[in-house]
């Protein structure tokens, strides 16, 4: 702006002096005119010639004041664009505008964001609730380093509920909380190193399945993709140039939620209003690791062929059960760009007590009560799962994507605590998704996508449960 600012005024001086000029001439003129009886025959001539630098002038006058509005349109452009933060630093607001419809043949746990098939009947409907709203900022530099931060919500939290058949709590009504945080980020970013800390992924997971319906809770999840966010502190190094061959060293502490299932209630005789998780209860922190081996740049959106190793090891520590336990996993990434415009994304892992990252088949652990001694029979749970996804960009607005995951705690360790008539999640051992999706983009804003998925719920006891699922996505990115 400050560039454009300075055009602009050397532009305004250059027409002050063609506007003196021009005076100047027309003065002449009008003198030469004045005395036109008493001048040579060679008079006209000249005075064609005069006339002659008047247009001139008028033309270059006139291309200045085109380019002097050119410049003022720009600056009005960005001062209009412009978002003031308390901190006086460059902030911009992003978000994705979105409205899905989907069709469940049978029934799922969440109508919406399906993740686990259920008995029973389908359902049909829409929701704007996967809309996400973000903000970026850049602010000062420090140790040389330039910091910045993000942060992104969505509108899938949820729904207050009331017994009172008075109360409608409906989404949209004002006594529902909606608002949920996603993500942040903050840090320090040199050349080739960056400190931060962050609301994220676990660094060890670090691809993303591509879907326009699957926003709220990302596609495959609970199927293969580890995907929670949980609050990191952590730094990465590079070694190479950012556009050629190079190896990334990544290295966080991690703070790691409980599974969905996991019991919360506190010690006999004591009570907190929002528990510590099992992972707090240890007094220690998670930590994760990551190794990557990473590719040249193959496009101008500066994408890069990366394979990962990854590693995780959290120890856990459970009140209401009385034990303690450990959380580790390692894992494989890689994101390869393929001849004829093909790309392949994919993440295995293996590991133990994986229900905090989203794994694990929503638990960390099984366990069942002594009936005689009023204790807890209690195991960690092994895992294994992952996904893999090929995408094909037929063009730069047209793309298709297949993907494949599954989740797999081990059926025999959970066998021996199944409950019978118990909750789904609670005897869920297998959870496998297969999607397809065409996404089409007819300008950088706007985003159209239609997508098939089908889930398989396997419990340890009774039958799988089945359910396809038809997904329209429209969304406006701005």
């Amino acid at each position: 702006m400050a560039r454009t600012q300075t055009q602009l005024e050397q532009s305004q001086r250059q027409l002050d002096e063609m506007r003196k000029q021009l005076s100047e001439l027309q003065r002449e003129i009008s003198q030469s005119g004045s005395s036109a009886g008493t001048q040579p025959p060679s008079v006209p001539v000249s005075t064609s010639s005069s006339k002659a630098k008047p247009e001139a002038t008028s033309t270059a006058i006139q291309d200045i004041r085109d380019r002097q509005a050119m410049q003022e349109s720009q600056i009005a452009t960005q001062a209009q664009s412009k978002v003031e933060s308390e901190s006086k630093y460059p902030v911009k607001v992003t978000g994705l505008l979105l409205l899905n419809g989907f069709v469940n043949t049978s029934a799922v746990d969440m109508a919406a964001t399906p993740t686990v098939a259920l008995p029973g009947s389908g359902s049909t409907g829409a929701t704007v609730r996967q809309t996400i709203l973000g903000i970026d900022a850049r602010g000062p530099h420090l140790f040389g380093a330039r910091s910045y931060a993000d942060l992104r919500v969505d509108f899938d939290g949820n729904p207050s509920s009331s017994n009172s058949p008075a109360v409608y709590s409906g989404y949209y009504n004002s006594n529902t909380t909606l608002l949920r945080l996603r993500t942040a980020h903050a840090g320090l970013r040199w050349e080739h190193t960056e400190a931060y800390f962050a609301l994220d992924r676990p660094i060890f997971s670090p691809d993303v399945p591509t879907s326009l319906t699957a926003v709220a809770i990302p596609a495959l999840a609970w199927s293969g993709n580890l995907w929670s966010w949980n609050p990191q502190v952590g730094i990465i190094q590079d070694f190479g140039q950012a556009d050629s061959h190079g190896v990334r060293l990544q290295a966080a502490l991690i703070d790691v939620g409980d599974a969905p299932l996991s019991p919360t209630a506190p010690p006999s005789g004591i009570f907190t209003a929002i528990p510590p998780s099992s992972a707090e209860e240890s007094r220690w922190p998670g930590v994760e690791a990551r190794v990557e081996l990473r590719g040249p740049i193959v496009n101008h959106h500066k994408d890069h062929s990366h394979f990962g190793v990854g590693g995780y090891f959290a120890p856990h520590s459970s009140s209401p059960l009385g034990h303690s336990f450990d959380s580790w996993a390692g894992t494989l990434d890689a994101h390869l760009f393929l001849p004829a415009r093909l790309e392949f994304t994919g993440n295995f892992y293996r590991g133990q007590a994986l229900g905090g990252l989203g794994g694990g088949a929503y638990k960390d652990f099984a366990y069942r009560i002594d009936t005689d001694s009023g204790g807890y029979y209690f195991r960690p749970l092994d895992d294994v799962g992952g996904w893999a996804q090929l995408k094909e960009k037929l063009s730069e607005r047209l793309e298709l994507n297949a993907a494949f995951g599954i989740d797999n705690a081990f059926a025999d360790e959970l066998r021996q605590y199944a409950v019978s008539r118990g909750p789904v999640y609670q005897n869920l051992s297998r959870n496998r998704t297969y999607t397809g999706n065409v996404i089409y983009s007819p300008s950088a804003y706007l985003q159209f996508s239609l997508e098939y998925r089908h889930l398989t719920s396997s419990p340890v006891i009774g039958s799988p449960a089945r359910s396809n699922i038809i997904g329209l996505g429209a969304g406006y990115q701005f």
